[in-house]
């Protein structure tokens, strides 16, 4: 059933939306902190001090099978989180997911290695990895409805964005504390402490976003319908029995963008490295580039659709995305880091231009009451078919057809799949 927005006595006041604004932004960000601190290790330690091998390739796909149980647990946290959020409300969920993110974050950078309590060791970063998971799987839906919900439905494709800004955010800080323990340490103080720093900063973080988060209100749209007592007695059960096509048409526009950002943000550092044999150092600076651009771009981007639509926006950046493969993997066959930079913010470019509008999009497809858990589970279940297997199939495809063009072409039909989802979702606001 589709509920009315809030009336405009009922409509919180600029400050107020700001507010959630910073709050959706920084709770976000300080997550992807932790879920890119995990992935950029992937590619540049946990191979060699949690599941070692001779062959430096294999230590690298056993790594990316860690990476993926981080998109496979986000089910979990959004049927979970996704139906608490329609029942209680998006702030107290939101405060939650943070808390398990991040302490799971900081217990990753305690962890023992391989060397030091054998199988365990992996065994332990497993369940960790696992438990971010799940805490990232309840986040998304209720960040973006904590922006969105408290303002007009004529900007929500700006103010929703909010969300979107996270992982890009996380991505250039998390990097960004690795470059320069990298660059400030040797190879073997790096490898044997310099990368807990990182995962251990967490807890920092995770007290400024606990203090923005708490001093927040509830939306004003869940006010509503909860004075009303119009919540969805079974949400989980709700969306798929009368929404399955606003949840198919959600989970299916997001493949493409989570297939892009892992060849663009994980694959990459080990291909620049390990096949073209470049420093990482690179790599890294191409992936902060982008990231950087991308707080600036996926803003831009969500008010565009505002103006233009979601689906020209998005669509845009779909078709961008799935040619972009076939122009950056031979153009930087050279091994030119100035090409390898500029390739890899290109395709983060592409990237912004789906996701600035996604937030949006995703949500506009159920209705209000069943909005977190149909939100939730759309953007975790599109984690697993998308960003859970991609740098993992990305590798292996390397490896069984010695050519960059399987991984293109594996990436251009993720696009694919992605134009299908637009064309069935809708695009007004329930």
């Amino acid at each position: 059933m589709t509920q009315a927005p809030p009336t405009a006595a009922a409509r919180p006041a600029r400050k107020d939306l700001v507010k959630a604004f910073v709050a959706s932004l920084s709770g976000t960000s300080l997550e992807w902190y932790d879920f890119a601190a995990y992935s950029a290790a992937s590619a540049l330690v946990f191979g060699q001090l949690f599941f070692p091998s001779h062959d430096p390739l294999s230590g690298t796909l056993l790594a990316f099978s860690t990476y993926a149980v981080g998109y496979v647990s986000r089910p979990l946290g959004g049927f979970v989180f996704g139906r608490l959020g329609d029942v209680l409300g998006r702030k107290q969920v939101l405060v939650i997911t943070l808390l398990l993110t991040g302490i799971s974050t900081v217990l990753i950078g305690l962890l023992p290695t391989h060397g030091q309590v054998g199988a365990l060791g992996a065994v332990l970063l497993v369940v960790l990895r696992f438990a971010q998971g799940v805490g990232i799987g309840g986040e998304w839906g209720g960040a973006v409805l904590l922006s969105s919900e408290f303002g007009s439905d004529r900007h929500r494709g700006f103010w929703a964005s909010a969300a979107q800004i996270g992982p890009p955010a996380g991505n250039l800080l998390a990097n960004g504390v690795l470059a320069a323990l990298a660059t400030l340490l040797t190879q073997e103080q790096f490898l044997s402490w310099g990368w807990r720093v990182a995962f251990l900063l967490s807890a920092v973080l995770v007290l400024f976003g606990l203090w923005i988060r708490v001093k927040l209100e509830e939306t004003p749209v869940f006010k509503e319908l909860r004075d009303r007592g119009e919540q969805a007695g079974a949400p989980v059960r709700e969306v798929f029995t009368r929404e399955p096509r606003a949840l198919v048409a959600g989970i299916l526009s997001r493949v493409g963008p989570d297939v892009l950002y892992a060849l663009f943000t994980v694959f990459v550092l080990t291909y620049a490295t390990q096949q073209l044999g470049m420093p990482k150092s690179w790599a890294v600076t191409g992936v902060m580039l982008g990231s950087a651009l991308q707080l600036v771009l996926m803003p831009l981007a969500g008010a565009l659709s505002d103006r233009l639509g979601r689906r020209r926006v998005y669509t845009a950046g779909a078709v961008g995305a799935g040619v972009w493969p076939f122009v950056f993997f031979p153009l930087v066959a050279g091994g030119s880091a100035p090409m390898l930079v500029a390739g890899v913010v290109i395709g983060l470019v592409w990237h912004a231009l789906m996701y600035g509008p996604q937030a949006a999009f995703v949500s506009e497809q159920f209705s209000t009451a069943l909005r977190s858990t149909g939100s939730s589970l759309a953007y975790t279940l599109a984690g697993v078919i998308g960003g859970a297997l991609a740098p993992l199939l990305f590798t292996s495809l390397f490896a069984s057809f010695g050519t960059w063009v399987a991984p293109a072409c594996y990436l251009a039909a993720a696009c694919a799949v992605t134009l299908v989802g637009l064309a069935m979702g809708r695009t007004a606001a329930p």
